[in-house]
């Protein structure tokens, strides 16, 4: 004789602990089993789209700051290219340089929260101290730079706010040095640990195909078993100088898509975000950082998409130019909140202990989510 049971709604958030953020869960049960979930998103709204109408070019540039308040350096990054694609500005090779190695730096420290915070959800606790321990080397080499460690409004258009302090390269090389074995030591204490795997395989699969309707980018469309990497098919500053491979979902320990692979995957990434670093601090050039920086920036008329590989996705920003100092309109791709969309259908016909499994293998920031 089949159990019968009734439908039940479980609110998951918004001060949830598991919910990475002011993020409410509409859940509805059937038993253990997940019927259906329903995101309820906008308990961290700054507005930042309209702010920047009020703003000029340069003061919108903190505001990316406040998006992913955990890749702040990429939000100015892919900011700063658009509105140089916009003004036809060429900013000097050293900039370049130093752009392409902070934004990996900020990679590997974006995902160093992703992983630690993961395993905290999973059950394992070490494994977060081990990753913010480590996390905490970046954040030095940026305060040494720029005077901040979250908030960092570092990458200016045209140039950057300060040139890399005499011992950057140095300490650089030296942070390189000490974490490739730490990737090691994270792999042996949680990436192949059982539970995890137990918890994390087969848990939360993505078809390719699910992932392309949608819309989903970075690791976790590249987790689904497709290498695209913005940094390789649309290159933008100087990624196609340097040498580095584009992990993607095999399905090592469960199915293709499954929310193990969106682990893996960024394990592997800060692997070949050292690769970039250590080539980039060997070729780093001479040059003043704010020789292209404009006295006024004041774009012309017109309207320009540009995209960047933030550490989550595709980071778009489309701006629309009337000719003054003030952008007319900002419109973001923000991959959290694109991302995000997929949770209904990855949580479906699993148990309610697993949608903490399957929410963390996502990587949200809510600051980008609800912008």
């Amino acid at each position: 004789m089949a159990v019968k049971t009734e439908k039940m709604v479980l609110n998951m958030g918004p001060q949830h602990p598991s919910t990475h953020g002011v993020l409410r869960l509409e859940v509805e049960l059937e038993g253990e089993l997940i019927r259906d979930v329903k995101p309820h998103i906008g308990y961290l709204h700054r507005c930042f789209e309209k702010h920047a109408e009020a703003a000029t070019y340069p003061q919108v540039i903190p505001y990316t700051d406040r998006m992913d308040y955990l890749a702040s350096m990429y939000n100015n990054f892919g900011y700063v290219v658009a509105v140089e694609r916009l003004m036809g500005i060429e900013v000097p090779e050293r900039v370049e340089y130093i752009r392409v190695i902070m934004g990996e730096l900020q990679r590997i420290a974006s995902h160093l929260v992703a992983l630690g915070t993961y395993g905290v959800d999973i059950g394992a606790f070490t494994p977060f101290l081990y990753c913010f321990r480590d996390r905490e080397h970046i954040l030095d080499l940026f305060e040494m730079t720029c005077g901040a460690r979250l908030l960092y409004n570092y990458m200016w258009v045209g140039g950057l706010s300060h040139d890399i302090p005499p011992d950057f390269v140095r300490k650089t090389k030296e942070f390189v040095t000490y974490f490739r074995p730490r990737i090691k030591e994270l792999n042996d204490l949680l990436t192949f640990n059982k539970i995890f795997i137990d918890r994390t395989a087969n848990i939360g699969i993505l078809p390719l195909e699910t992932a392309i309707n949608f819309g989903v980018t970075g690791p976790m469309l590249r987790a689904s078993g497709l290498p695209f990497d913005i940094r390789k098919e649309d290159p933008y500053s100087i990624y196609d100088r340097f040498d580095f491979d584009i992990p993607y979902g095999k399905g090592e320990m469960g199915t293709v898509g499954d929310s193990w692979d969106r682990y893996w995957v960024r394990v592997q990434e800060m692997e070949q975000s050292l690769r970039i670093i250590e080539q980039a601090v060997d070729q780093i050039p001479e040059g003043d950082v704010k020789a292209a920086i404009p006295k006024r920036v004041k774009p012309p008329k017109g309207t320009v998409y540009s995209r960047v590989e933030n550490p989550k996705g595709e980071l778009g920003y489309f701006i629309i130019s009337d000719g003054s100092v003030h952008p007319f309109r900002i419109k973001v791709r923000g991959p959290s909140f694109v991302n995000l969309q997929v949770l209904p259908e990855l949580c479906k016909g699993y148990l309610v202990a697993d949608i903490i499994a399957i929410l963390g293998s996502i990587d949200i920031v809510l600051g980008e989510v609800d912008r």
